[in-house]
Parts: structure tokens; C-alpha cells; sequence
């Protein structure tokens, strides 16, 4: 399967999945902060959409900072302008380098905050959707964990960075997570069965021609014989009776 068609199946999935969520009724705040990557596969880029709802009755949201792995740090990062949001890559030194994509690589960017002027703050029952774009993403069933820290008028700060366990409830603040897949040149190399064809050679077609030939021959030779037969007898016939 080509790279471009499992793009486009994973975001045609990633799409239904949020249309399904509506129709049930799951509202943004709660599902507080998450992330949702348009193709997790190993080795490749990805867009992240961050969903950030204001879960304050009384305050507005008007910054939010994601921190990125050190551990298996991007050597690629952008970022999607949102109007009204000023956004900032933050880049400092790694704790101990690390090779990526062939690379040593010292210092990364490490966090991205986003703040918002007066007008474009968050106010209740709202959300605004942040987007980096990301690589190169490490080996297929990493867990990705990018906390957030979210900022209200009021000053009060909600960090949702409390690590998701399988099996147990989930926490009241879990960081916004993914995994990632098999690498897409990996499931395209995967093999694929098709019918085989067994020709005909074509000397074995010749001789079926030419059999069909020579029997349409015969047969042709002795339908003449035949007629020349009825022929004969019917001169013979006919010289006898004027004798008589």
C-alpha cells in the first residue's frame, strides 16, 4: 500500500473517529487536553493537533506550553499559526546528546508556548485546536508523552502531565500522549498475493492449429470422395435404364 493512500486512510479514520464523537455527544472539555497525530508511523513527520478546552466557569485560557521529549528529541519542528496566539519554540541544551536519523544531536527544541492577545482568549464552553508539525519520530511502540501546562486569567495553572496507566482509572489530569506505528516504507514492502498465469507455449498452440488443420483436410477430401461415389453410380443407374 503506498505511503499517500495510508495518509489518507489514517486521516479519513482520524475524521470519523471526531464526527463520532460529536454525534454521541462528547463534548471538548471532556476530554480535556489531548493530542491527536495524523500518522504515528515510525521513521516519518507528523501533524500534532493539540484540542485545548477552557474548563473555567469564571477565567479565560490565554497561554498553553507543551513540552517535547528530550529523550528522543525532534530534529524538525514548526509550528501552525492560530490568529490571535503568538507562538515561541523554545530550544535548549539536551540532558546527554542523542543520534537522530543518523545525526548527534545537543540541543533541540525542547517546548513550544503558545499566548493569545486580550481578543482571542479562551472563555468558557470554548476550545482552540494548536498544530506542530513534527519528525523524525522514533521506532514503531514508542509511548510519546508531551505534557501541558495551561495558563488562566485568574492565574491559576492546570499542568496535565499525570502519566496514563493501562487497566486503572484514568487520572484527573493525563498528558496529552500517542504511539507510534510501523513505519509506512515497512507496510508498503509488505508482500502481497496475486493469481498466477500459466501461459500456454507457443509451440504446443501451433500444433493444436495445425492438427485442426489436417483433420478439417481429411475430412474435406472425403466428403469429395463421396460425392465422386454418388456420382458414378448414379451415370451407371441411369446408362442401364436406356439399355433397356
Amino acid at each position: 500500500m503506498k505511503t499517500t493512500h495510508r495518509r489518507t486512510l489514517k486521516t479519513a479514520s482520524a475524521a470519523m473517529l471526531a464526527v463520532g464523537m460529536l454525534a454521541f455527544g462528547v463534548s471538548a472539555a471532556s476530554a480535556h487536553v489531548n493530542v491527536a497525530p495524523d500518522d504515528p508511523a515510525a521513521g516519518g513527520y507528523t501533524h500534532l493537533t493539540f484540542n485545548v478546552p477552557n474548563e473555567s466557569p469564571t477565567a479565560k485560557t490565554n497561554k498553553l506550553e507543551v513540552s517535547l521529549p528530550t529523550d528522543f528529541p525532534f530534529n524538525s519542528v514548526s509550528v501552525k499559526p492560530v490568529e490571535g496566539w503568538k507562538a515561541e519554540l523554545v530550544t535548549t541544551t539536551l540532558p546527554k546528546p542523542v543520534t537522530v536519523a543518523g545525526a548527534t544531536v545537543t540541543k533541540a527544541v525542547t517546548s513550544v508556548v503558545w499566548t493569545a492577545d486580550a481578543a482571542h482568549q479562551l472563555g468558557e464552553n470554548e476550545y482552540q485546536a494548536f498544530s506542530l508539525s513534527v519528525g523524525v519520530l522514533p521506532d514503531a511502540g514508542t509511548t510519546i508523552t508531551l505534557p501541558a501546562t495551561q495558563t488562566y486569567t485568574d492565574g491559576s495553572v492546570v499542568k496535565w502531565d499525570q502519566k496514563t496507566v493501562d487497566g486503572q482509572p484514568e487520572p484527573e489530569h493525563p498528558a496529552p500522549s500517542f504511539v507510534t506505528t510501523a513505519s509506512d516504507s515497512a507496510a508498503s514492502a509488505e508482500p502481497t498475493s496475486s493469481p498466477s498465469v500459466t501461459p500456454v507455449p507457443a509451440t504446443a498452440a501451433s500444433t493444436s492449429s495445425n492438427d485442426a488443420g489436417s483433420t478439417a483436410g481429411w475430412f474435406g477430401l472425403a466428403a469429395g470422395l463421396i460425392g465422386l461415389a454418388a456420382g458414378v453410380t448414379a451415370l451407371l443407374r441411369t446408362r442401364r435404364a436406356q439399355a433397356s
